[in-house]
């Protein structure tokens, strides 16, 4: 029952730190390798609304997401659309910025065990003989209200059916006078405000450090490569794949080699199947 609780919880924690990149990808193809970065700037936003400004709770975590969204529209209009289109460039623009905010962060005094965000919930219930802290629980289920409320915004709003168009098809939706530009400004705040969803309820699980951000990349990159680069279904699958076979590695060898199964995901699935589980790209045999 440990495995089951724990891992539905580690594999809803995964699929909300790459929620947000897998959906700017999926709707404008672009590689947001600021992603982790965006996650841990959200989180230091709201601490500092906290505990310089005295705002209360909600209130700065709605303002840091706000915040969060404004920075990924402004990102990707000053700097990003220069280089849309030129994947490379696209990745080593973005990842750039990442590395840019969080050493600066970094230069800024972020560090150490000294910025702790306080969890929304405290306590813990007891669930089929297990322990589990009401933190946790928010997390499931603030994973569930994320993804239903997001699968309802593309589906039964105007904008959301033209981000859905976007995705599946941009010739298509350029013809029917849909503005790829204007989209990719709507995926990147959207895609930084999930980011800063997802530290709001994970990061009072620990410390808000630099590392956070290295490491929230680095899953949101295995999640969304074993699920297929573009594929919201496949990256919620991918984050149960992964969350599962990360907690039978914690039980069996211990919880320093996480962050190697999500590495050895990415591996793995780029030998066996580089379009992942629900991807378009093409494999090998139909490149040659």
């Amino acid at each position: 029952m440990d495995i089951l609780i724990y891992g539905i919880i580690n594999s809803v924690s995964l699929a909300l730190m790459a929620l947000g990149f897998t959906l700017v990808y999926g709707i404008s193809r672009l590689p947001n390798f600021a992603h982790g970065a965006l996650y841990v700037t959200a989180g230091y936003i709201c601490w500092q609304l906290l505990h310089r400004l005295g705002l209360p709770y909600p209130l700065a975590g709605l303002l840091a997401l706000a915040i969060m969204a404004l920075a990924g529209a402004a990102m990707y209009q000053l700097i990003l659309v220069r280089v849309r289109g030129m994947a490379i460039s696209e990745i080593i623009a973005s990842y750039a910025i990442g590395l840019a905010i969080l050493e600066g962060l970094r230069w800024g005094g972020l560090k150490g065990a000294t910025v702790i965000l306080p969890p929304f919930a405290t306590g813990s219930v007891g669930i089929l003989g297990v322990t589990v802290d009401l933190q946790r629980l928010l997390v499931v289920l603030l994973g569930a209200l994320l993804v239903g409320g997001l699968w309802l915004f593309v589906n039964h709003t105007r904008l959301g059916l033209a981000l859905k168009g976007m995705a599946q098809d941009e010739r298509a939706a350029l013809t029917l006078g849909i503005d790829s530009d204007r989209m990719a400004v709507v995926a990147m705040a959207l895609g930084s405000a999930f980011a800063g969803a997802a530290a709001l309820v994970l990061l009072p699980l620990g410390n808000i450090v630099v590392e956070a951000g290295y490491n929230v990349l680095i899953m949101a990159v295995a999640v969304c490569i074993v699920g297929g680069l573009g594929s919201w279904t496949g990256a919620i699958m991918a984050a149960f794949i992964i969350g599962f076979a990360q907690i039978l590695t914690v039980v069996l060898l211990g919880p320093h080699y996480q962050v190697v199964v999500a590495i050895l995901a990415i591996i793995l699935t780029l030998i066996w199947r580089p379009s992942g589980l629900f991807g378009r790209q093409k494999e090998l045999e139909e490149r040659v």
